[in-house]
C-alpha cells in the first residue's frame, strides 16, 4: 500500500511537471516593456428607443439618441519582458479594446500607455489583398513591416512553412477560410521578430501541426526577450501557452496572476452562467473582484491624474458600472443591489455551497 501510494506520488509530480513544462515561465526579475495608468475607453453610438409610442410624443420626439458606451474603465497594468500574457473574459468584457489600445490602434479616452518598443497587433501592420496569392501576400506583408529585399528572401520559406497552408499558398487569398486567413497573418507578423506582439484569437485557428509550429516560434520569440498578449475566449488555450492570465469583466480587471489558478475561477463563473445559475456565478465573480483588489492596487503607478474630457460634453452612460460598489470607496449606498454585489462584510457572513 505504501509502496504503491509513494509511486502514485511520484507519477502525479512527475505529470505535473510536465505540465508546467508546456508553460512559458515568467521571469522574475526583468525590465518593464508594457505600463498603463488607468486607462479607460469609451465610444460615442447612436441608441435607438424601441419603445412604443403614440401621439405627439412619438411625431416630436427623436428615437435616436447618442450614449457614451464604457469598455475599458480604469485599468492598470505592467509587464516584463519574457512574459506571454492571457487576456480572458466574456463577450464584450473590453478584451479586444484593451488590446487595440495598448497596441496604439486606438488612443484611449484618458489614462497613459507606454511601452518599450513599437507593439505589433497581429494582422493590423500586414496589408494583405485578397486578390493576390497567399505567397504573394507574404512578401508583400513583409514590405509593409519594413524589411529589405534581402530579408524578404531569407525569411519567406519559413513563413510558408509556419503558416502550413501548403500548395494553398499559391492560391488566392480570397479562397481562404478564415482560419487560413488568420495562420497568413500570423506567420507574417512572428517573422518581423516584434519585442511587443499581441494576438487576437490567431493561435485558436489551425491544426494540432500548426499550433505546435506556432508554440516553437513563440518560444524563440520569448527567449530573445520579446513579450506577448493573447486575447482568447477559450481558457484552455490560454492555460496551454501562458504565463499569466487575465480576466477581465465589463471593461475592469477581475484577477491577475497565476494561469491555472485564474482560469480556473473563470471556468467555474462561466460554466454556472451557462447553465443558468446566475447566482452562484455573481458569488465566484464577487470573490475573484474582492480578492483581487491587492494585485490591482500593486499595479498602480505614481502617476498626477490624467487629463479627462470635458464634462460639459458628458453623454448618458449606455449601461451603468457593475463594480462601482466594489471598486469603488465612495459610492451611492442604494446604486446597486446588495443580493448581486454584497459588501466586503457581507462576504465575511456567506455561507457557500
Amino acid at each position: 500500500m505504501a509502496a504503491n501510494s509513494a509511486e502514485a506520488r511520484s507519477s502525479a509530480a512527475e505529470g505535473e511537471d510536465v505540465s508546467r513544462d508546456s508553460l512559458w515561465v515568467a521571469p522574475e526579475e526583468s525590465p518593464l516593456t508594457v505600463v498603463a495608468h488607468r486607462v479607460r475607453m469609451r465610444y460615442k453610438a447612436p441608441r435607438t428607443d424601441r419603445k412604443p409610442r403614440k401621439g405627439l410624443v412619438a411625431k416630436l420626439l427623436p428615437r435616436r439618441q447618442m450614449v457614451s458606451v464604457p469598455a475599458v474603465r480604469g485599468v492598470d497594468l505592467t509587464v516584463r519582458e519574457g512574459e506571454f500574457v492571457g487576456i480572458i473574459g466574456r463577450n464584450g468584457s473590453g478584451k479586444s479594446t484593451l488590446l487595440r489600445v495598448l497596441a496604439g490602434v486606438e488612443p484611449p479616452t484618458s489614462g497613459l500607455v507606454l511601452t518599450s518598443a513599437r507593439p505589433q497587433l497581429l494582422g493590423v501592420s500586414a496589408a494583405l489583398l485578397p486578390d493576390l496569392s497567399g505567397a504573394e501576400n507574404i512578401k508583400l506583408g513583409f514590405l509593409a513591416l519594413g524589411m529589405s529585399q534581402q530579408e524578404i528572401d531569407d525569411r519567406f520559406e519559413e513563413a510558408a512553412e509556419l503558416s502550413a497552408l501548403g500548395d494553398a499558398l499559391d492560391l488566392p487569398m480570397r479562397t481562404y477560410s478564415s482560419g487560413m486567413g488568420a495562420r497568413l497573418k500570423f506567420a507574417i507578423s512572428v517573422m518581423a521578430e516584434p519585442k511587443i506582439l499581441m494576438i487576437d484569437e490567431a493561435l485558436s485557428t489551425g491544426d494540432a501541426t500548426f499550433a505546435e509550429r506556432s508554440k516553437r516560434k513563440m518560444d524563440n520569440l520569448l527567449e530573445r526577450a520579446g513579450t506577448v498578449f493573447m486575447v482568447n475566449h477559450a481558457p484552455r488555450t490560454i492555460e496551454n501557452v501562458c504565463s499569466r492570465v487575465i480576466w477581465m469583466e465589463k471593461g475592469r480587471i477581475v484577477l491577475d496572476g497565476d494561469t491555472k489558478e485564474v482560469s480556473s475561477r473563470y471556468r467555474s463563473f462561466a460554466y454556472r452562467l451557462a447553465k443558468d445559475r446566475e447566482d452562484e456565478a455573481m458569488r465566484i465573480l464577487r470573490d475573484a473582484v474582492l480578492e483581487g483588489e491587492a494585485q490591482r492596487q500593486a499595479s498602480q503607478l505614481t502617476l498626477p491624474d490624467p487629463v479627462t474630457e470635458p464634462e460639459k460634453k458628458d453623454l448618458p452612460d449606455y449601461e451603468p458600472d457593475p463594480f462601482q460598489k466594489i471598486f469603488t470607496e465612495n459610492y451611492e449606498k442604494k446604486s446597486f443591489s446588495s443580493t448581486v454585489f454584497p459588501t466586503a462584510h457581507d462576504r465575511s457572513t456567506d455561507t457557500h455551497p
